[in-house]
């Protein structure tokens, strides 16, 4: 059973910069490639991020290119996200999944495995 449990949102100021965390448990965390998503009040999920399962690519939303960075550690089994100069707009739920394609697709529907989901929130 392959479990994703993602952590590190929380209440911050437009400006500030947060790094979520999400750690893969119940399968082989290498083989698969991973992505941030998000949902806001009202709106579908849009996807934030991808990256493979070596790390040699990735891929980012418009909106967040430049801002966010995604990036994996193998060796514990965590993908992170790093959110820097946050907007008002950024505000969501994030969702980590993670996909048995080990590339770093950008569609929901690519991804096998979800998280719970951690809110972040930015003011200003």
């Amino acid at each position: 059973q392959v479990q994703v449990v993602e952590s590190g949102g929380t209440s911050v100021q437009a400006g500030d910069s947060l790094r979520l965390s999400c750690v893969v448990s119940g399968g082989t965390f290498g083989d698969y490639g991973m992505g941030w998503f998000r949902q806001a009040a009202g709106n579908e999920r849009e996807f934030v991020a991808s990256i493979s399962w070596s790390g040699s690519n990735t891929r980012y939303a418009d909106s967040v290119n430049g801002r966010f960075t995604i990036s994996r550690d193998n060796a514990k089994n965590t993908v992170y996200l790093l959110m820097n100069s946050l907007k008002p707009e950024d505000t969501a739920v994030y969702y980590c999944a993670a996909t048995s394609n080990s590339g770093a697709p950008s569609r929901p529907d690519s991804y096998n495995y979800w998280g719970q989901g951690t809110q972040v929130t930015v003011s200003g």
